[in-house]
């Protein structure tokens, strides 16, 4: 299976919008999430090496039938070096190079687009709404995700915090993660993770989404727990969570209060 569509190749269509003769290129499923999995360990600010692109894939919902065996991902990513969507650094790291970003960039910003439909035009909840996405993302064409982006009045982020690609939103730059944030001051929740259904379950249940107002009660590393406060609850997080869930001070002078409810 290459990462490039031979078929989809032949029959690319103009974008609205472009001038004549302006291709999409058309990627196989598996390649695009590729390129979406290894965009989203670069936003986290790791670097992208097998041990993290695994984690990613592995994130990835079972219903897009993604194999994770050693053999399969090096097979991918031999393809995806040969048709320039990656490079390798001295020390095995993969890079997205030119055309690989623009292509994750418009796969991340399709896959938040279906989110923030689903969430806002459709009703779904934010459990649900990372798996549907899945499935809705490689249908889209950028005639479609227009509309979409229109309709919905140019969101910034999705319904989880992050940003979409091409809106002119960034995260605020004083943004931390939990373990990194200081203990017993208000903070804003920014971004968390969705990949997770059960642990996205519990956040939402507890009332831990973006733009509410948190403290962090305890931070104890030793027994691997962060004990927070919001308004109606005190959850109790794992150690591993925290790092991947972001908070802002809430008096960070960047107006992102406003900026949020601006995204929203």
């Amino acid at each position: 299976m290459a990462g490039i569509n031979n078929s989809s190749r032949r029959s690319q269509k103009t974008k609205p919008g472009t001038k004549r003769g302006a291709l999409e290129t058309r990627l196989t499923q598996a390649a695009e999430n590729y390129l979406l999995s290894i965009y989203m360990v670069q936003e986290q600010g790791l670097t992208v090496t097998n041990a993290h692109l695994v984690d990613q894939l592995k994130r990835t919902p079972e219903s897009e039938g993604l194999g994770t065996s050693a053999p399969s991902i090096a097979g991918m990513l031999r393809r995806m070096e040969k048709e320039g969507l990656i490079t390798h650094g001295p020390s095995r790291e993969i890079d997205l190079t030119k055309e690989g970003t623009r292509l994750a960039e418009q796969m991340v910003r399709r896959h938040r687009l279906a989110e923030r439909m689903i969430v806002d035009m459709l009703g779904l909840d934010l459990v649900n709404a990372h798996v549907e996405a899945h499935r809705l993302e490689h249908a889209i064409s950028a005639e479609l995700e227009e509309r979409i982006r229109v309709t919905l009045q140019n969101p910034t982020t999705c319904p989880f915090g992050h940003p979409i690609p091409g809106s002119g939103y960034t995260p605020c730059p004083a943004s931390t993660t939990i373990d990194e944030a200081p203990v017993g001051q208000p903070l804003r929740l920014d971004r968390i993770p969705e990949e997770d259904p059960e642990l996205l379950e519990y956040l939402v249940s507890n009332g831990l989404v973006p733009g509410v107002e948190i403290e962090i009660l305890e931070y104890a590393p030793y027994r691997g727990v962060v004990t927070l406060k919001t308004a109606d609850a005190s959850p109790v997080l794992g150690a591993d969570v925290v790092s991947r869930i972001w908070v802002c001070p809430m008096n960070c002078g960047l107006d992102c209060a406003t900026r949020l409810l601006t995204a929203d």
